[in-house]
């Protein structure tokens, strides 16, 4: 039974929280079509436990929560804490979203058109796009008052893992659910 713990570990790096020990026994009788004995299963969760102890891994393997799971170590967490911040930042909410694509799709658009549009205040939305520098400021309106012009940037095309403009979905690209509530299929 060489090959357990490695399935152990797969099934546990791949689930998001705690896994117990009778659904990796579930998982694995169904992948080899026979009952694995719970005292392999321990037996290999003991080996696993034991190979992560090593200084040779930055995570080990914790049994919490009815579960196991991989964690970092505590000597690593201060790297870890700087990527969630990174990570963190580079998240848009809905608002800045939704702001974001009227930007794409009107631009050069002023932030009262777009006030228009959504039906609220884009000010902080904006700010924010302008920081991530996913917007830029592409000049003024010839419009009352000069207001400020926004469109995409360079970091725009990259962070959606586009080349160009035209690349963005056009409405004839969504097609309507084929099954909608209130309708049966023959």
């Amino acid at each position: 039974m060489d090959f357990l713990p490695r399935h152990i570990e797969a099934l546990i790096f791949c689930s998001p929280e705690p896994l117990g020990i009778k659904e990796i026994q579930k998982c694995l009788a169904e992948m080899f079509e026979t009952e694995i004995p719970m005292e392999h299963l321990e037996e290999a969760l003991k080996e696993l436990t034991n190979k992560y102890l090593s200084d040779d891994f930055s995570f080990s393997l914790e049994n919490l929560a009815g579960g196991y799971q991989f964690l970092t170590k505590p000597a690593y967490l201060s790297s870890v804490a700087i990527l969630q911040k990174h990570q963190s930042q580079k998240r848009l909410s809905n608002a800045q979203l939704e702001t974001l694509s009227i930007i794409a799709y009107k631009q050069p658009i002023t932030k009262s058109e777009m006030e228009q549009i959504r039906g609220v205040n884009c000010d902080y939305s904006v700010q924010k796009l302008l920081e991530k520098s996913l917007v830029a400021i592409k000049g003024k309106s010839d419009g009352l008052g000069r207001p400020i012009l926004y469109g995409t940037s360079p970091k725009f095309m990259e962070y959606f893992g586009i080349n160009d403009l035209s690349e963005l979905p056009q409405p004839k690209d969504f097609k309507a659910e084929e099954n909608e509530i209130g309708n049966q299929s023959d």
